[in-house]
């Protein structure tokens, strides 16, 4: 922390930070610096698939949050991971690839008023960084020479091309096991009339296969592998530093632009004994993330100038809608037991099963170590007359009461379902001026009638989709939410006592116009108000994509990083 000026700062080096860091050092003229608060992403955890479940609610690897009591959970209150290492939240994440519904860019199109984030125009930007197993084809990018790439694309990306090795660092693999329940699951779902598919990533995912994910040869690969080493690390225009929590932007008057009385300057930085300035020559980008994000905007005193008030935050520039908009996709655990079959319940209840287990892995790497914490996946209606696919399944061969409980001692299969398009809205507050206090953070879930009518339906399916012909070798009895229960009121108040966060925050510095009052940037990311600053993460989407939110913030980055570096090709 000797030379403290440069021209670019990223603050967060997870999923969105780290491709940003990468495309933008690549230009050796210009001096960039990532800042991480979590540590190194040297815990042997991160990079075994299962090791998920000793990264969250580790604070090693997570930041530890936890939402409000939530009237919609019944006054329960949900633990609400997030990423506190490089790599962020891809480092401890489900690792699948997931785009969403070509209808979810047409939608933010429309309410951005900017065709450029129109799927057709996004596409090409997932195909950039995209490594595809299978290679590439209409639907998906694969790594190829920098030669190839410039000759196929030179007049769609222009100069980015020239500035960094050509695309393929985010890999994407088939899963490495199977399950005959899931197998099963998976025709009882054709049966109930969900199309099978082979790949969910085509603008349209509807149907049931099994889920693609970021692995590389059964280990995970995060975006700090992906995008940081060895090809940043290697640049001497880019410098790190982790273990250093950003506490405030610097701000100044602007008086150039009148459209932005403020300009961004730099940031302030507690590396855990001291106080440090860093000055951004050109711009400071925001990439921590859908809670991190609005905090920090929100104690640099640029946010709803009441909560800031209240707070005992000086308002710098009154900005109404940082920390609202917050969305989430809520899962319904549905339990089923299971007999004449073997499921992760019973295969890991002994010593010698974990043995097997790890001996598996470590010579093959295959098997329940190399799991992705969903492997079969499902989208489909809640009802017929939804028009296009609103729910998606996560399914697991195995059961537990709560995400950390030990698995249950009998065999069984989870059927969790998300409502893909929620209406509830929440909140991201800050709830001191200090930087180390935890946000609270609402997300109101099963606020409206519409969501709790969602909520019941699903359930209904569900219950549907185990009573085909293709689980009955199984004989499948109800374990959650139970039977007993049938009405919509019972339905959702149960859902409401079983469901838990799939971890896909969004929408709290939306994007959105000037006639929009609730958005915080603009159609290119930057901040309304705010010369010099821009957020890039899964925070700025105005509405939750129709699927898992990672591979959608690595596309937003990517866009994000063609702006950055045009902006300033002559600075």
């Amino acid at each position: 922390m000797q030379d403290t000026t440069f021209d670019y700062i990223i603050v967060g080096a997870g999923t969105a930070g780290c491709l940003l860091a990468n495309r933008l050092s690549a230009d050796a003229s210009k001096r960039v610096l990532l800042i991480e608060a979590g540590r190194k992403d040297d815990y042997h955890w991160i990079h075994i698939p299962v090791g998920y479940l000793h990264c969250i609610g580790n604070p090693r690897t997570d930041w530890l949050f936890n939402t409000a009591a939530e009237p919609g959970l019944n006054g329960r209150a949900l633990r609400y991971p997030r990423g506190k290492t490089l790599g962020g939240c891809s480092s401890i994440n489900g690792m699948i690839y997931m785009r969403g519904q070509a209808r979810d860019y047409d939608q933010w199109a429309q309410l951005v008023g900017d065709p450029s984030w129109g799927w057709a125009s996004s596409l090409p930007y997932f195909k950039l960084h995209e490594d595809h197993y299978k290679g590439a084809n209409a639907h998906h990018g694969a790594r190829t020479t920098p030669s190839e790439v410039l000759t196929a694309d030179t007049t769609q990306y222009g100069h980015v091309l020239r500035h960094h090795q050509a695309g393929g660092e985010w890999r994407v693999e088939k899963q490495r096991l199977r399950w005959d329940v899931l197998d099963a699951f998976a025709q009882a779902a054709v049966q109930a009339g969900i199309p099978a598919t082979d790949d969910f990533n085509r603008g349209d995912n509807e149907g049931v296969g099994y889920f693609e994910v970021n692995q590389k040869a059964g280990w995970r690969w995060n975006t700090a592998k992906a995008f940081l080493r060895p090809t940043c690390y290697a640049r001497p225009n880019f410098e790190l530093w982790t273990s250093a929590q950003v506490s405030k932007l610097l701000t100044a008057p602007n008086t150039t632009d009148a459209a932005a009385p403020l300009r961004c300057t730099g940031v302030e930085v507690w590396d855990g004994s001291t106080m440090v300035q860093a000055h951004a020559r050109l711009e400071v980008i925001v990439c921590a993330g859908a809670i991190g994000s609005p905090q920090l905007l929100q104690l640099s005193g640029i946010g709803p100038a009441d909560l800031l008030q209240a707070k005992g935050v000086a308002v710098q520039h009154a900005l109404e809608g940082v920390g609202s908009n917050l969305q989430d996709h809520l899962q319904i655990r549905a339990v089923f037991k299971v007999s004449n079959t073997s499921t992760l319940n019973t295969q890991a209840s002994s010593w010698l099963g974990k043995a097997r287990i790890g001996l598996e892995y470590a010579f093959k790497r295959t098997g329940p170590m190399s799991m992705a914490p969903s492997q079969l996946g499902a989208f489909t209606r809640s009802d017929p007359a939804q028009p296009y696919a609103n729910l998606e399944y996560h399914v697991q061969p195995l059961s537990l009461d709560a995400f950390g409980e030990p698995l249950h001692r009998f065999d069984a299969f989870t059927a969790s379902v998300c409502n893909l398009n929620p209406t509830s809205r929440g909140t991201v507050h800050i709830t001191s001026p200090q930087f180390g206090d935890a946000p609270h953070i609402a997300p109101n879930y099963l606020s409206t009638d519409t969501d709790r009518q969602v909520a019941a339906d699903s359930l209904r399916l569900t219950r549907r989709i185990v009573e085909q012909p293709a689980l009955q070798k199984y004989q499948p009895q109800e374990y959650k939410p139970g039977v007993q229960f049938q009405t919509d009121a019972e339905l959702a108040k149960l859902a409401g006592d079983i469901a838990t966060t799939i971890f896909h925050p969004v929408g709290t510095c939306k994007m959105g116009g000037t006639s929009d009052a609730m958005a915080v940037v603009d159609a290119r990311l930057k901040v309304h108000g705010v010369a010099g600053l821009r957020v890039v993460d899964a925070s700025v989407m105005p509405s939750i994509t129709s699927g898992n939110t990672n591979s959608p913030t690595l596309m937003i980055a990517e866009k994000a990083a063609q702006w950055i570096t045009h902006a300033h090709l002559a600075s």
